[in-house]
């Protein structure tokens, strides 16, 4: 298979400037209901709205977790911008902080995996079935996704399976497949790229943001916001679900309040796209604290062109990481009911190519060889798997501490890293 060049910045824009200031935290979280409301539905949410417990009649039975489980939430990372183990576990001062979650837990260095394109073989990591799509491929996969599985098998409403993505076309497709069993109904809340925020509402917080308007002044302000929100999507929504839960509401509230005033949006540099997928990430766990939360990161694929970015790239990732990591654990709850889960979705080639980079088209081991790593309460604690596991094998592992049953994956349970 050819290798290719693909623009690692296209996933994330940067929102330069700082935002938010402006705006009376009363007076915005006075109108937040409208307005959260507003912003969620046009930021690619489900039809199945926050609030909503999307029923159906389930192709297979409702799953229960397993007695004696701990495991209440599970964090999904791919890696898929195309990263070798070399650069991961064959380089530890790479990812001290990565590192310290194997060492808290279980790593598969030899983890088999298939040069599917990116957005093939990053579907696979979350679907468990091997597809191989081309590189300007846009459309969604045949099979159920993760969060489908869990969403009808347990029952759960959307605000409690998300997805954060580094952005682009493709990678909004890894929320849901087109199995009709399935399907959009039980995906995941998407945020891709600019969080919850549309175009026109980060603009207008870049230029009227800032300025503290009293009065009349700052009503103008609000109206304004309602205005560039597109409520389009709301409207045709059939479920209305979100709209009636006063308490997911406040939640989004809240997370839009924290973006504005943190610094997530003005990151820049190598990795910065990540770098922020990885907090917005970490800001939904904090708030919303999801049954499921998948994290797909595109950055690394830099490497085309430079091998030293592609490494800054790695090592920045390791950093972001290990923030999450630090967060779960200085959180009593989330540290004993939280698992990750972390991989590649394939490696590089084993040679530098004429540019100083890395592509991913030779075959080699470096390529089709990957790590996996995993800890939570109920994986074993500093374990390293012997065996060669394909990726494929990894979700419905996870799958197994909630009694989900991922009816159409193409493996079993890894029930060795099992504690």
């Amino acid at each position: 298979m050819s290798s290719h060049t693909t623009d690692a910045s296209q996933g994330c824009p940067c929102c330069p400037g700082e935002t938010g200031h402006g705006i009376d935290r009363r007076e915005f979280l006075a109108t937040g209901a409208k307005t959260a409301a507003a912003v969620a539905a046009a930021s690619l949410l489900p039809v199945g709205g926050f609030g909503a417990t999307t029923l159906g009649a389930p192709s297979v039975a409702t799953a229960a977790p397993p007695p004696g489980v701990k495991t209440k939430r599970v964090i999904l990372i791919a890696f898929a911008g195309g990263v070798r183990g070399k650069e991961l576990i064959g380089t530890p001062d790479n990812i001290p902080n990565i590192m310290k979650i194997a060492q808290a837990g279980v790593v598969v260095p030899r983890c088999r995996t298939a040069n599917l394109g990116h957005y093939g073989a990053a579907l696979s990591i979350f679907t468990g079935v091997q597809d191989a799509r081309g590189i300007r491929d846009n459309y969604r996969g045949p099979r159920p996704t993760m969060f489908e599985y869990f969403r009808k098998q347990l029952r759960l409403p959307a605000k409690e399976v998300w997805l954060s993505t580094t952005g682009g076309a493709q990678t909004r497709n890894f929320s849901y497949g087109t199995d009709p069993a399935y399907g959009e109904a039980y995906g995941a809340n998407l945020i891709s790229g600019d969080g919850l925020f549309n175009a026109d509402f980060r603009d207008l917080l870049n230029n009227l943001g800032r300025p503290r308007l009293p009065g009349d002044k700052e009503q103008q302000l609000l109206d304004k916001l309602r205005d560039k929100i597109d409520v389009t999507n709301l409207e045709k929504r059939t479920d209305k679900g979100f709209s009636a839960d006063e308490e997911t509401q406040r939640k989004v509230e809240r997370f839009i309040l924290e973006e504005l005033s943190g610094n997530t949006t003005r990151l820049t540099g190598p990795g910065a796209g990540d770098a922020k997928t990885i907090r917005i990430a970490k800001t939904i766990l904090g708030i919303f604290r999801p049954t499921v939360l998948g994290i797909t990161l595109q950055n690394h694929d830099v490497a085309h062109g430079s091998f030293n970015s592609y490494v800054e790239v790695v090592r920045r990732n390791d950093a972001e990481v290990g923030t999450l990591w630090e967060t779960i654990q200085a959180d009593d709850e989330l540290k004993e009911t939280t698992a990750i889960v972390m991989m590649p979705e394939f490696g590089r080639d084993a040679d530098l190519n004429e540019r100083q980079g890395l592509d991913h088209g030779d075959g080699s081991k470096d390529l089709r060889e990957v790590p996996c790593i995993m800890a939570g309460p109920d994986f074993k604690k500093g374990y390293v798997l012997p065996k060669t596991i394909p990726t494929t094998a990894f979700m419905p592992t996870l799958c197994a501490l909630f009694g989900v049953n991922p009816e159409h994956a193409e493996q079993k349970a890894v029930k060795e890293v099992f504690g």
